[in-house]
């Protein structure tokens, strides 16, 4: 399709030094299968509107090129459970290309591309079982409001990949902002390539922060929004309840953005020390312990940056993630509870509410959208009935009417969310390939707020077995 082989592809990426990627192509299935075509992010992107998915598949697979783009793979290192490893990169991705748009540059990025100079002992694929999962979760993130890469076309093959069993492989097209991370800027300082460090970051100001080019402290600038929507980032996830559960400095977006979802998962009950990862033997990334791992992240980058940014200055903007987080958690949470005044105690009741969920193992989503729809018999016990008096006493202090306030509660508590049992059903039927349930969840997840009645049954509490589902990092 000679619409598609001429694809403008911008690339600023490929034009840095070579020692940040390898400019490669990747590996094609034999039998290439498509399994799914994102209509709406396609023509975002500037795809023509009647493409015919079937005709982007082998351009994906790598059976025909775009003419303009750059592929390659990007080199980088980063902190893995806390422990420094030198030199990680794309063992299975490919950076395809980079396109301007309206909503500024966009990198699509191939996932399961096969081998590259950074597999190391892997075979560079992802299995159908990942890929859903990813696929599926990106695009319910961006669609809660929370900021994350999203997902193109899914193919699928009758290429065995070996994990745990022999699984097939599959590939996906995942479009973030950028693919540039916190471990970036670590590979090159702790890899004898510093001089590189102001480049890639003159190249982040120019693509991205457009405004900072004129700043005296630009690099300290940049250090504070990327500190600030990191932040507000992890905000984001507590309140919506999810945890990404590999946070290492690799898996961080320099743009605030969440990517790299591996054995993630949105709270069922409310817990806290929620564990969603079963490789996380020491629950270091257990749900509560987000925040603060985002600080440490935070450190580790500062560390990277140094010799680049102003040390006094960029302490006090460590100092003010905290800030940051807070300011941002208790926006969504007074929004989640229908209070537009602000007053001094919202914190403590927010943390009132959660502790009794806690004690009561109450389903974290359902709950907040139970309370949205004003269920007074959410609360059978003594606990429960005197922080709902206070609740009613706070709403007293607000303007809206119950009727309004029960909209806004509405549009900030979602009904529909990808837990795990939802996306295991959905890989189970697609190794039957029987995609219904994931057409289906996509459905769903693209209108989280809203109530569509004929898949309530996606909006249910799981059953007790998948409240047990174990994800690992092996995809």
């Amino acid at each position: 399709m000679q619409e598609l082989e001429g694809f403008k592809f911008s690339n600023p990426f490929a034009d840095l030094p070579e020692d940040l990627f390898h400019k490669q192509n990747w590996t094609p299935f034999d039998n290439p299968k498509l399994i799914h075509f994102n209509e709406e992010l396609a023509e975002l992107l500037g795809f023509p509107k009647d493409l015919n998915a079937e005709d982007l598949v082998p351009f994906i697979n790598g059976n025909k090129a775009f003419k303009h783009s750059v592929p390659l793979s990007m080199a980088y290192a980063g902190h893995q459970f806390g422990s420094w490893v030198p030199q990680l990169g794309d063992g299975r991705g490919i950076l395809l290309g980079q396109i301007q748009t309206e909503d500024g540059l966009m990198d699509l990025h191939i996932k399961g591309a096969g081998k590259t100079p950074y597999s190391r002992f892997g075979d560079g694929r992802a299995v159908l079982r990942s890929t859903i999962r990813e696929y599926l979760c990106s695009e319910a993130m961006h669609h809660l409001g929370i900021p994350s890469s999203r997902s193109l076309i899914m193919i699928g093959s009758d290429e065995p990949v070996f994990r745990e069993t022999t699984e097939f492989g599959a590939m996906m097209v995942r479009v973030a902002k950028t693919h540039i991370r916190f471990g970036h800027f670590e590979y090159l300082m702790h890899n004898k390539k510093s001089e590189l460090i102001p480049i890639l970051l003159n190249h982040v100001i120019e693509n991205y922060f457009p405004e900072l080019r004129a700043s005296k402290a630009g690099y300290t600038d940049l250090f504070e929004k990327i500190v600030s929507s990191t932040a507000r980032l992890i905000a984001k996830w507590q309140a919506f309840g999810f945890a990404h559960g590999v946070m290492n400095t690799d898996n961080m977006s320099i743009l605030g953005e969440t990517f790299d979802f591996g054995p993630f998962g949105f709270l069922d009950d409310y817990n806290p020390g929620f564990i969603c990862n079963h490789s996380d033997h020491s629950g270091r990334y257990a749900f509560n312990n987000q925040p603060s791992i985002g600080l440490w992240n935070c450190h580790a980058l500062a560390a990277a940056l140094k010799d680049h940014i102003e040390i006094e200055r960029t302490k006090e903007i460590i100092n003010s993630y905290e800030g940051f987080f807070y300011d941002e958690l208790t926006a969504i949470f007074r929004r989640k509870l229908g209070l537009l005044v602000e007053q001094a105690d919202d914190l403590k009741l927010i943390e009132e509410f959660l502790s009794w969920m806690q004690k009561n193992k109450k389903d974290y989503t359902l709950t907040f959208r139970n309370l949205a729809k004003e269920q007074d018999s959410l609360f059978e016990d003594d606990e429960g009935k005197s922080w709902h008096e206070k609740y009613q006493h706070r709403l007293s202090f607000e303007k809206t009417s119950s009727e309004d306030r029960s909209k806004m509660m509405t549009r900030a508590n979602p009904k529909f969310v990808l837990r795990n049992y939802l996306a295991q059903e959905a890989i189970q039927d697609a190794e039957k390939s029987d995609f219904t349930k994931l057409k289906d969840l996509l459905k769903v997840l693209k209108n989280p707020y809203e109530e569509n009645s004929e898949f309530d049954d996606f909006a249910n509490a799981p059953p007790e077995w998948g409240k047990k589902l174990e994800i690992s990092c092996s995809s």
